[in-house]
């Protein structure tokens, strides 16, 4: 589904695009979005997916009132999608002040989609703010369920991350935790956190904050990283004992490695990457101060703390699943390799157009590991 020639506005519509098998989008509506966007022109594309969302949400708005809500629920989420998808092309610092307005105006559809669908807010204490995210239980959990703690990297967020992590946990009868931590969402925008290489202190709250919850088993806790998630997941997952599961995405290594030359930020998909959202991420203001701060988040170091069973995922065509094998072959835990190719379509960055696949394998990998069958027959 090709909407763009420019490669980067094709990814930012490529992750709209990606959310409506999730309900999260509608072809139709990103297509209207799209008309409207005059390439090289990062206003017409803020204001054009701005526009659709603003569309949507008063849809959305109409069906509450009214008390129809399960169709107000979906087009909340979806309104979240477009308003989301308007800001991207403006990541970076000093932050634009439509950037934070666009955040606004997802974060409020994605809160009111939240309270129809019953997901309960939470609050975390972190040092001296709080985290804020949401707990997604799954329907009709009687007894204490598995939990999957969603870990996301650098430009996402929890609303993004319901489609990607959440939806496909509770459908299989998990629980699910998504919360912004430094350099994401809410934390980033509003809070100001920039992103830290030891993210096992920032899970140690969000995994104290399970225990409050009644629903949730404490012995059966999973961590799920995507992008650059994978490797603030597998940190975690290294100095805490208690996890069961880990799963990343792709198998992450030290984050150095070689910086990035002329030609390969003549891409812009890599200059946005590494100059706009990366950058901001970290806190700092340009691309050789980003990638000094990268020296500082190392997985060698602490690879062989990792004991619990872990899935590594590896996608043909991503440019960050090289290291995969790396991280595979470090590791002295129970392991699998799960290996997505394009024959099956589901090569290509977190294996974008086949998401079922990707949660396919991992998650009945999961079943295995925590001996978690709801609902099964006999």
């Amino acid at each position: 589904m090709r909407l763009f020639e420019d490669p980067l506005l094709q990814l930012f519509a490529s992750r709209a695009l990606a959310m409506i098998p999730r309900g999260a989008a509608e072809f139709g509506e990103c297509e209207t979005a799209a008309s409207g966007v005059v390439e090289g022109d990062d206003a017409s594309w803020y204001r054009s997916w701005t526009a659709v969302g603003d569309m949507v949400a008063e849809w959305a708005a109409h069906s509450d009132d009214r008390g129809h809500f399960r169709s107000a629920a979906d087009a909340w989420l979806r309104a979240a999608t477009y308003y989301r998808t308007a800001y991207y092309p403006l990541f970076g610092a000093p932050v634009d002040p439509r950037l934070v307005r666009g955040f606004r105006r997802e974060e409020e559809s994605f809160r009111r989609f939240a309270a129809l669908r019953h997901l309960r807010e939470v609050e975390i204490p972190y040092e001296s703010v709080k985290l804020r995210g949401y707990l997604c239980l799954a329907p009709g959990a009687e007894e204490e369920r598995p939990v999957v703690v969603s870990v996301g990297g650098v430009g996402t967020d929890v609303a993004e991350r319901w489609a990607v992590h959440a939806l496909p946990a509770i459908r299989r009868g998990y629980h699910c935790l998504l919360v912004d931590g430094p350099g994401q969402g809410d934390a980033l925008v509003d809070l100001d956190l920039p992103m830290r290489p030891d993210w096992e202190y920032v899970m140690t709250p969000v995994l104290t904050s399970l225990r409050l919850h009644r629903e949730v088993d404490p012995d059966r806790v999973a961590l799920l990283g995507s992008g650059f998630g994978a490797f603030l997941a597998a940190r975690a997952a290294a100095a805490h004992p208690g996890v069961a599961a880990l799963i990343t995405d792709p198998g992450p290594w030290d984050m150095a490695g070689d910086p990035p030359d002329r030609l390969a930020l003549a891409d812009p998909v890599m200059r946005w990457l590494y100059e706009r959202a990366g950058a901001w991420a970290h806190g700092v203001l340009h691309l050789d101060a980003y990638v000094e701060d990268l020296s500082r988040y190392r997985l060698s170091d602490v690879v062989g703390d990792i004991r619990c069973p872990t899935f590594v995922g590896a996608a043909e065509g991503d440019l960050f699943s090289h290291q995969a094998a790396r991280f595979f072959q470090a590791l002295t835990c129970p392991k699998t390799l799960g290996v997505f190719i394009r024959a099956e379509g589901s090569a290509g960055p977190l294996e974008l157009w086949n998401r079922s696949r990707f949660d396919q394998r991992a998650f009945d990998w999961l079943d295995e590991v925590l001996h978690h069958y709801p609902g099964s027959r006999g």
